[in-house]
């Protein structure tokens, strides 16, 4: 069960009668609208996954779909997070070098720079489809573990402006999957080339690393 909760920051009062849509990662799909409860509460009779809340229509959360999910605004109007997963925390301007070896890469209506390997020129460049278009230039069909793997990989980014390491990504992937599935093992089969560390960075739009660390 998804349950996601709604209320304003200032008043906590409960948002009622409000559409919520979860997005989910896996396939893009969307659930029809479900109003939130006289509590503010719109539950969705799901298994736990990865994907967006969308409120109003508005993109208000992404990460892992699981539990209850608060979600506290400001006003209904406030602005949105987009595709680009944490607005305003994230380096922008080219990393580019005279001698780089760059490529451009079409996604949607935009050619996008990298490097020789995949890594973003401009962090600010990345978006969901810019994942989808490298994932899909490597050989990866993108599942939920891979978009719960990036979205954990660009928050603690975010956060602590480094990448983590994949210490960090066994602990908290052990306590969120089982001891198998957030084994380094299983981290390496899902993201084959180089690791979550390399490929799972160079999906999340993050900086090239110099090895595992």
């Amino acid at each position: 069960m998804i349950a996601v909760r709604i209320s304003m920051k200032a008043t906590h009062e409960p948002l009622k009668r409000t559409p919520v849509v979860l997005r989910l990662d896996a396939d893009g799909s969307e659930t029809p609208p479900v109003l939130t409860d006289r509590a503010g509460v719109a539950s969705f009779d799901l298994p736990p996954t990865s994907g967006t809340v969308l409120v109003s229509g508005v993109e208000r959360y992404e990460g892992r779909l699981d539990g209850e999910i608060p979600i506290e605004l400001w006003s209904i109007t406030q602005s949105e997070r987009d595709s680009r997963g944490l607005p305003g925390e994230f380096p922008a301007g080219s990393n580019a070098y005279p001698s780089m070896t760059t490529r451009a890469m079409q996604v949607g209506e935009r050619a996008i720079l990298t490097d020789s390997e995949g890594y973003l020129v401009d962090p600010s460049d990345w978006s969901e489809d810019f994942a989808r278009a490298l994932a899909d230039q490597e050989g990866l069909v993108l599942t939920e573990e891979h978009w719960e793997v990036i979205r954990f990989l660009r928050a603690r980014f975010a956060r602590n402006g480094i990448q983590t390491t994949v210490r960090d990504m066994i602990v908290h992937f052990r306590n969120v999957w089982g001891r198998e599935r957030g084994s380094n093992r299983y981290l390496h089969q899902i993201f084959p080339r180089g690791g979550p560390q390399k490929q799972g960075n160079r999906l999340a739009g993050l900086l090239r690393t110099k090895g595992e660390h």
